[in-house]
């Protein structure tokens, strides 16, 4: 059995590190395109680059923030923070998500201004800018995709670029028919969809962090069901007190009073470690705490047992 965690723990390093490596090359490339897109959003009065590139200075934080967290969470138990940093990715995608979502209300806000007080645009500079930015998306992307299964914080990161090719599909659409037909409101109309595409996505996905954040139980898990499979087994006779909730993306926890009827104390330890392998097989459960009991403890001392 130890053997195949240390399996395991060293597979999991690889990935740590090829994905690591794929952090700092992604947010050297980011870098760049939101270099470019300012600079061409400014010299071509475009609001939609611009925006563009605002999102793409964002995800270039995020990328940071979960190049950051990456290394933070790797960081292991001691005795200050007894579970290690795993929230440290948690905390990152929350940080990340919130200042996405202040600047996309800024950028609708601004584009409902230009709705009123249209300005002439260049569109070519827009149209290669964008061009540029796409194909900085997509590289990204692709070194991003892989990682982004494995991981919320990966996955936040992935999403972000993901986005940004889209936006920038819909730069080049409009420097397009700015070239064409000089229709400036296209330029508005993109900023408008682009912040509220933001806006979208993120509360999503703040939901998410917030419920781990909060010590919710997983979505999919259901309490009833789970506390009927447990005094299914031989020898439970009730389940009380029972906590379920995640420490990070990947690692759920759980507690509960299990009662067990006095001459079956024998049988203590065969009972634990068949809640255990059902934790384990059936809900993924792999961190358990259980304690014992012969009746079910009165209220009075539940409340003992919370105050402490």
């Amino acid at each position: 059995m130890a053997h195949d965690h240390n399996h395991h723990h060293h597979h999991h390093h690889n990935f740590e590190d090829a994905s690591i490596g794929k952090l700092w090359i992604s947010i050297a490339l980011n870098l760049i395109i939101t270099l470019a897109q300012f600079v061409g959003g400014i010299l071509s009065n475009s609001l939609a680059l611009l925006s563009d590139a605002v999102h793409n200075l964002n995800d270039t934080a995020s990328l940071g923030i979960s190049l950051v967290a990456r290394k933070i969470s790797k960081k292991g138990a001691n005795q200050r923070k007894t579970f290690g940093c795993k929230r440290a990715e948690i905390i990152g995608a929350f940080i990340n998500l919130i200042t996405l979502v202040i600047v996309a209300l800024f950028l609708v806000k601004e584009g409902f201004e230009r709705f009123f007080d249209p300005q002439e645009i260049d569109g070519y500079t827009m149209f290669y800018v964008a061009i540029v930015g796409l194909l900085g998306n997509v590289i990204t992307a692709a070194l991003l995709f892989k990682d982004s299964k494995e991981n919320l914080n990966m996955k936040s990161a992935y999403i972000h670029i993901l986005s940004d090719a889209f936006s920038s599909v819909g730069v080049i659409i409009g420097g397009w028919l700015i070239i064409q037909y000089q229709w400036y409101i296209v330029d508005t109309i993109l900023t408008i969809f682009i912040g509220a595409y933001i806006l979208w996505h993120s509360y999503h996905m703040l939901r998410e962090t917030i419920d781990i954040l909060m010590e919710s139980k997983p979505s999919g898990l259901n309490l009833d069901e789970l506390t009927s499979s447990l005094k299914s087994i031989d020898e439970v006779c009730g389940i009380h007190h029972l906590h379920v909730w995640r420490l990070d993306e990947s690692q759920v926890l759980l507690e509960c009073h299990v009662v067990i009827e006095k001459e079956d104390v024998m049988n203590m330890e065969e009972v634990k470690s068949a809640i255990k392998k059902l934790l384990h097989d059936k809900y993924e459960i792999t961190h358990s705490t259980l304690e014992f009991e012969f009746e079910p403890c009165s209220a009075h001392h539940h409340e003992l047992a919370h105050s402490h």
